[in-house]
């Protein structure tokens, strides 16, 4: 144990010296701080920094409560606002295949067919309106000049400066091959038909052919 004198009775030297204060006695220290803390840790201090902190967990609780509800509200009003879009977008569809189906004005007739092929509720003829737009491909390479027997042979020898669409061509074109390969057997959903029809409506539209 420390005693309160030992820095004066150890070592002369350090009497009446800032070292040999009691300050550096750890017992001191601890004696005093007891003391300090019996005194402030009175139980009305302890009360009243009971009901500080209770009231400082309430508005804590209240923040995150009133946050959580807001990011709710907020989510709710996002979800919301995609559903709008979303049903915007397909009424927008709606009316757009509606007209093309009730007849517009076509430069080329045979797109008419195409789209009616697409429209109808049968797997087999959003196959045959590929099938048909392949045809109107054909022709419409046959108008730029392209040379070759068959429509790959004519797509070789295409220029992609003069055929932007080149890639798109050789894209649906492969998928009207996989239609008349295997049959049956080749499946495609009414969202990819209308992918692929989509791409050959850009190529026709490219060279004001529909």
């Amino acid at each position: 144990m420390y005693n309160t004198n030992t820095f004066d009775t150890a070592n002369p030297l350090l009497k009446n010296s800032f070292l040999g204060s009691k300050i550096f006695n750890p017992e001191y220290l601890f004696n005093q701080g007891s003391e300090v803390l019996k005194y402030v840790l009175t139980k009305q201090t302890l009360e009243v920094l009971y009901i500080l902190l209770s009231i400082l967990a309430i508005f804590f609780i209240a923040i995150i409560v009133y946050t959580t509800i807001r990011m709710f509200e907020i989510r709710a009003k996002e979800h919301s606002y995609l559903h709008h879009e979303i049903e915007e977008y397909a009424h927008h569809q709606a009316l757009k295949e509606k007209k093309q189906r009730e007849g517009g004005v076509f430069k080329n007739e045979k797109w008419r067919k195409v789209l009616e092929y697409l429209f109808s509720p049968n797997e087999n003829d959003w196959k045959l309106a590929i099938v048909e737009a392949d045809l109107m491909l054909f022709e419409l390479l046959n108008q730029l000049g392209f040379k070759g027997e068959t429509l790959g042979d004519k797509l070789k020898s295409a220029d992609q400066e003069k055929f932007r669409s080149l890639s798109s061509a050789w894209e649906v074109h492969n998928i009207r091959n996989k239609i008349a390969h295997e049959g049956s057997s080749f499946q495609i959903s009414l969202h990819e038909a209308k992918r692929v029809i989509a791409l050959y409506e850009s190529i026709f539209q490219e060279f004001g052919f529909i």
